[in-house]
């Protein structure tokens, strides 16, 4: 179980800290001001020794030093410094034998004592305060390690990292918190169920999974999810990070293993929660080097927690990932994690009812706000994309209202519109709106034929998504863009579909050529695109003559399997090559035909800085301009600003 530390209360560190202050004070006054013994050598003792006007009495003899009071009197001028009855110290270390020494003491002080050598109370004195300046040294070392180190142990070494949250403790998320991903939920729920009632399964001779394994893309909702089972299962429930176990020093996170699966069995039934397993999971077979190492330890001592010799303990582990690809073979085994829930972007459904949920804390929202529509603009978005464009919503809405200062009774709630959420759409998607770049007028033209060559081009093309907005404003790192929007949710891809999305990223440059002659640096983001796309099909899709083969890179390969021979190589960057050119030919022939329909948008586009569905359907139709069956559907919808697919213009 987690240990509970006692933090001292404020008096009582001021207490500490005054204290520490006046003893180091005490100490350094106490050895400054002269309160030891005065410090004689032996040579000037001699000489003092004979000196008229110096008297010495009870001198104490031994083997190490000479002791006693030394008192001066007129005429005595070279002993000046030398008060009244003062108590002396002389070394004799080196010259314990001397005579001289003796025949002088039975002359001039004759009173003298002889001692064994043993530890005086002066050296005490003489020691103690460098005695204390490294006990307070000391104490302070351990009192800052106490504050940071996260046990109490020496730099936080080996001490527990996890957490607990008990059986009557709450995170404050539910089940009913989290939408969108349902099939996950009923994975969970089972596991919830068996914690609370495991005679049912038991009873019928089932085996609760010792191990669930959340996957799926960052921001999906894998960690939402653990906080909801820890809401709902009323039981105990630890939660540590995958790196919380590396540590520099080999063994302590195997160390940490064992004391979280000790202090789970404890408090059995219960669920382990590790989230980003794969710090500490992964593929043990790409490693190089010492065998011993503190990865491989920590992980073999997690895969014998799970499912080793003792095996039947009532600790359900729950960890999430967004990489499966890399994880150990034996940690996905059955036994150990026994079920492997995928967690995926959420469906337009999904994303309604994970927009709903988060709607929840908005005080006021308009009537216009169309949470269908929404869920169309927002394709292929997470649930905490979804979050935060309904929290970029509300910020916007509060920045735009000029609302007076009033008292907490009657203050108005901020009412949020549909444009607001637009507009986080489109910031999420491109970035902040660049009002104070200001483009001179050749610049300005040059991207208007830009964008009007990629909305053309996605106008014509039957596979291309439909365009549903174009704009010459700067918005991010872009001059300007198209945006697009799939007609309707896509799980596949079809190689067609590829092309068209290379010849949509190649038709900006294609129309600068057209009709200007010259290409600028605008199109770096548009080639970049076009050659990625290109060399996914070859490389990764089978979608070139040179066959259904894979050149891809795979994780769990060593690095001289991954790598494909000089041949290989050369044949796939010229199929890239010869790809991205027959799409680029395709696109010169469309263009070609339609630049008059380029040059009017390009105009509109300067006059109106924004064109929407609506306007181009006008434009091209009256033109009669070959449109798509996919674009004429869209076109004739109300337009909206999509977040999806965009084609940005990077100027230099």
């Amino acid at each position: 179980m987690k240990r509970q530390r006692i933090p001292l209360n404020r008096p009582y560190k001021l207490y500490l800290i005054v204290g520490l202050i006046l003893t180091f004070v005490g100490l350094y006054v106490w050895n400054s001001l002269g309160l030891s013994e005065l410090r004689i050598g032996y040579g000037e003792f001699k000489h003092l020794l004979t000196t008229e006007g110096v008297q010495f009495t009870d001198i104490n003899l031994t083997k190490d030093a000479i002791q006693g009071r030394i008192s001066k009197y007129p005429p005595a001028v070279a002993a000046d410094q030398i008060v009244e009855k003062q108590a002396f110290r002389t070394s004799r270390t080196g010259i314990e034998n001397d005579p001289e020494l003796i025949k002088l003491l039975d002359q001039y002080a004759p009173d003298y004592n002889a001692a064994h050598s043993k530890f005086q109370a002066a050296q005490l004195k003489d020691n103690l305060f460098w005695i204390m300046m490294i006990l307070l040294f000391c104490l302070g070392f351990l009192l800052m390690f106490k504050r940071f180190g996260s046990s109490g142990s020496l730099f936080g070494l080996g001490g527990r990292k996890h957490q607990l949250i008990g059986s009557g403790e709450s995170t404050g998320v539910k089940f009913e918190d989290v939408a969108g991903i349902e099939e996950a939920k009923d994975e969970l729920k089972q596991v919830v169920d068996f914690l609370r009632n495991p005679k049912r399964y038991t009873r019928a001779g089932a085996r609760i999974p010792k191990g669930v394994l959340l996957i799926g893309p960052p921001g999906t909702g894998k960690t939402l999810l653990a906080r909801s089972v820890a809401g709902e299962a009323n039981r105990p429930f630890f939660h540590i990070s995958g790196s919380d176990f590396m540590e520099m020093f080999v063994g302590v996170g195997a160390k940490r293993v064992r004391e979280l699966f000790r202090d789970a069995e404890a408090a059995a039934p219960c669920i382990v929660f590790i989230d980003e397993i794969d710090t500490l999971g992964r593929n043990r077979s790409g490693q190089l080097g010492n065998a011993h190492e503190e990865r491989e330890q920590t992980l073999n001592q997690l895969l014998v927690e799970m499912d080793g010799f003792r095996s039947d303990r009532g600790v359900i582990v729950l960890a999430a990932t967004n990489r499966p690809d890399i994880l150990d073979p034996a940690l996905l085994r059955p036994g150990r994690f026994d079920r492997q829930v995928y967690v995926d972007r959420p469906d337009v459904n999904g994303r309604k009812a994970i927009l709903q949920v988060h709607m929840k804390d908005v005080k006021s929202i308009s009537e216009e706000v169309n949470l269908d529509e929404l869920a169309k603009l927002t394709v292929g978005a997470a649930g905490a994309d979804l979050a935060n464009i309904v929290n970029e919503a509300i910020l916007l809405a509060a920045s735009r209202s000029h609302l007076p200062e009033v008292s907490s009774e009657d203050e108005k709630p901020i009412t949020v519109h549909m444009k607001d959420f637009v507009e986080a759409i489109e910031r999420g998607a491109i970035g902040l709106t660049r009002k104070n770049r200001i483009l001179n007028a050749e610049e300005k033209k040059r991207i208007a034929i830009h964008e009007a060559g990629h909305a053309l081009v996605a106008c014509c093309v039957p596979e291309a998504d439909p365009v549903h907005k174009i704009t010459i404003m700067p918005r991010g790192p872009a001059g300007g863009y198209v945006l697009q929007r799939p007609e309707q949710e896509r799980f596949l891809t079809t190689k067609k579909q590829l092309e068209a999305q290379i010849k949509v990223a190649l038709g900006g440059t294609v129309a600068e050529e057209l009709l200007l002659g010259d290409i600028s640096t605008g199109a770096a983001g548009d080639l970049k695109m076009a050659t990625q796309i290109a060399t996914s099909m070859v490389r990764e899709f089978g979608m070139s003559e040179l066959g259904r083969v894979f050149y891809g890179i795979d994780p769990t390969d060593s690095p001289e399997r991954q790598r494909a021979s000089e041949d290989s190589s050369r044949e796939i960057d010229l199929e890239v090559r010869k790809l991205v050119q027959t799409c680029l030919d395709e696109v010169r022939r469309l263009l070609e035909k339609h630049q008059s329909a380029i040059q009017e948008i390009a105009e509109l586009l300067l006059r109106e800085e924004t064109v929407d569905g609506k306007e181009l359907k006008k434009h091209l139709r009256d033109r009669g301009f070959p449109l798509s069956p996919s674009a004429q559907r869209f076109l004739d919808e109300s337009s909206l600003f999509p977040s999806s697919n965009t084609v940005p213009s990077v100027p230099a």
